[in-house]
């Protein structure tokens, strides 16, 4: 299965191919994506993403994840979360938004088992 081209984005909206729904903040995967509620995990800005956040792409068998820290990387993405991933197994590329989408499309391009989580504003 494969990981779904993001297929727009701009401010506060996010549009995955193949998905009706437009997100603001979204997870994706091979084979699908959700919106990315931060009340689930009690997320904010600081001190950002949580491994919590990313336990349900981890377990759809990603190799790489990508982690969208916001248009002004106003999202905060601590050491623990990145060492999450790692010990998982995972490749973790963490960059602004609009950077971490062109890569996550690229990596899916080739067939990159990807996942992301991505903030679509500040």
């Amino acid at each position: 299965m494969s990981s779904p081209e993001i297929a727009s984005l701009s401010w506060g909206q996010m549009k995955v191919k193949g998905c009706s729904t437009t997100y603001k903040d979204c997870k994706v995967w091979p084979g699908g994506s959700r919106t990315w509620d931060w009340r689930e995990t009690g997320t904010n800005h600081s001190p950002g993403v949580q491994p919590a956040d990313l336990e349900e792409v981890v377990k759809k068998g990603v190799k790489t994840m990508v982690i969208g820290r916001g248009m002004s990387e106003a999202l905060q993405v601590p050491p623990s979360t990145v060492e999450y991933l790692k010990k998982n197994g995972i490749d973790v590329l963490v960059l602004q938004t609009e950077k971490a989408v062109a890569e996550y499309n690229a990596l899916a391009a080739r067939g990159v088992q990807v996942g992301g989580v991505f903030h679509s504003t500040c």
